[in-house]
């Protein structure tokens, strides 16, 4: 069952200078949520002002996976599994599944109904466009669920699946389209410079009615042994999907298509590297289009060590939120910054509806080669009217290789 201390407020926080500790409970536009392992914790924040204000904190079955809120109700779907890396343990032996309603005032989380038991390690969810079905995408082995929502925002059944599915090789996001036809499914593979067995990647696309899902397309370029999808995003209004190639630090532009849910062949393939020559191991990490439309974002990632006086410390590399400018005619993105990450590993972010402020969430803390630290913590960016990103602050925060900020976001209440 979920933890019900929904709020534990006057106690000191674990957060560094600038002070993040428990404030006043007040009413916010917009809140942010991060996890710390199975904690998650909800902070108000102030738009023009570029701050937040740390509020409260429940507690999840196991370590948090990933989070969706429904689209009309305020109602959150958490993912949570003792399974992953933090654990150390690759498979784990508790996954869930958890519903919350989120508080008009504060964005306070108060569970809603049982706890559902998972088969296996769930690393993404979202909820379908007519908030009836919520989806859950698992990386190993590499599958998929859907499940009924009721009306009273707790989790239903599971729907049969008649079809056998195409899940392809580590799965690790599910998203259903725009028009609510289709679910696509990014499948990122194994194939990084040093994975052993390598595996090909792919985005695997199905028609989706009344929760079933048929399979219709499978896309990778030649036999996907060079091709690493992660995450994508959606255009608000044009039909254009943004891909982040994780493997080969590259961001892919495909069409909406209705035979095929997307085109087979991408409009547009670009470099997310400041330096596309470096020799350092990158990742490209998530990705999110700005509520105008107008630009995207993705992250690079550098995390590997290397061992200096029987310690390890970082091996060096960019992380960085990449900013593109997006054609308006032709959807082709142009990289116009990689502004400085302040942190280690940027796993997730996310952009307030204004498109104001950018808020990115650094995994862990990483031990450097002069001695320092580059600590865990919530990045805040103002973003210009440019798209460009200006670094505002960093609230340090407490998380470690056993205890990641695996996942962060944005909800807003109004």
């Amino acid at each position: 069952m979920v933890d019900r201390r929904t709020f534990t407020t006057l106690l000191a926080g674990t957060i560094a200078a600038p002070s993040l500790a428990f404030g006043k409970l007040m009413t916010f536009k917009n809140v942010f949520y991060s996890a710390v392992g199975p904690d998650l914790t909800t902070y108000g924040v102030d738009v023009d002002g570029t701050t937040l204000l740390k509020q409260g904190t429940v507690s999840l079955p196991a370590n948090v996976q990933y989070a969706w809120r429904h689209p009309r109700k305020r109602y959150l779907y958490v993912v949570s599994s003792s399974g992953g890396p933090a654990a150390g343990d690759v498979t784990g032996s508790v996954h869930a599944a958890n519903a919350f309603a989120i508080d008009r005032a504060n964005g306070a989380l108060k569970p809603l109904g049982q706890t559902i038991k998972l088969a296996s390690r769930p690393i993404h969810t979202s909820v379908d466009q007519s908030g009836k079905y919520l989806l859950i995408a698992y990386n190993n082995p590499s599958s998929l669920t859907v499940h009924h929502l009721n009306t009273d925002g707790t989790i239903g059944d599971q729907v049969e699946q008649p079809n056998k599915l195409d899940t392809g090789i580590f799965a690790h996001q599910i998203r259903v389209t725009p028009d609510n036809k289709n679910v696509i499914l990014i499948t990122r593979g194994n194939n990084a410079p040093t994975d052993n067995p390598a595996d090909p990647g792919s985005i695997k696309v199905f028609s989706f009615k009344d929760g079933v899902l048929t399979n219709l397309a499978a896309i990778a370029p030649g036999d996907g042994m060079h091709f690493g999808p992660r995450h994508l995003d959606f255009h608000p209004k044009k039909p254009w999907v943004f891909v982040s190639i994780e493997s080969q630090n590259q961001i892919a532009v495909y069409k909406l298509d209705t035979a095929t849910g997307l085109s087979r062949d991408p409009l547009f393939v670009k470099n997310t590297l400041a330096d596309p020559d470096s020799k350092l191991r990158q990742a490209a990490g998530p990705i999110h289009v700005s509520p105008n439309g107008r630009f995207v974002y993705l992250t690079n990632r550098a995390w590997w060590t290397t061992d200096v006086d029987g310690k390890k410390v970082f091996t060096g590399g960019e992380n960085s939120v990449a900013v593109y400018s997006i054609d308006q005619k032709t959807g082709e993105p142009k990289l116009i910054q990689n502004a400085d990450g302040h942190g280690n590993y940027l796993r997730t972010f996310n952009i307030d509806p204004s498109g104001k402020l950018l808020i990115a969430a650094p995994l862990w803390a990483m031990p450097m080669r002069d001695g320092s630290t580059v600590s865990a913590g919530l990045v805040l960016y103002r973003v210009g009217n440019d798209g460009k990103l200006t670094f505002a602050r960093k609230y340090d925060i407490d998380a470690t290789d056993k205890k990641q900020q695996f996942w962060a976001g944005m909800v807003t209440l109004a």
